[in-house]
């Protein structure tokens, strides 16, 4: 191969690469917004779904002690919703855990991907 086809390669393959770069910057930005969205949105209905259970649960374990307050039964209810708090937070960090991440700027790899795959097939 002479040194003239190997520079104008090397010419197409930089071209290439200084339009794809627009590109990239481009969907960086609009991937970028998306997943700061994503998140915000994730974030407020979490706190949100967080912040009503605690209420709710609090709320009904002072009942269901309260109901058992004279009776024989007050410290196997307080012992019980005790073990069933850690149960339910155990059970929570086993599904944190188990959950699936989601890939952000998929589609910009995906992109930059597929040209090193061009540039490797232009360069043999």
């Amino acid at each position: 191969m002479s040194m003239q086809t190997r520079l104008d390669r090397w010419r197409n393959v930089s071209r290439f690469l200084m339009t794809r770069l627009a590109d990239y910057s481009e969907l960086f930005v609009i991937e970028l917004a998306e997943t700061r969205a994503r998140v915000m949105r994730e974030m407020l209905a979490l706190v949100a779904l967080a912040v009503t259970v605690l209420f709710t649960l609090s709320f009904f374990c002072f009942a269901l002690i309260a109901s058992a307050w004279n009776t024989a039964y007050f410290l196997i209810v307080v012992w019980g919703i005790a073990a069933a708090w850690l149960l339910l937070s155990l059970v929570a960090l086993m599904m944190l855990r188990s959950q699936r991440h989601v890939q952000s700027f998929g589609i910009l790899k995906d992109e930059i991907r597929a040209d090193v795959e061009t540039i490797k097939e232009a360069l043999k």
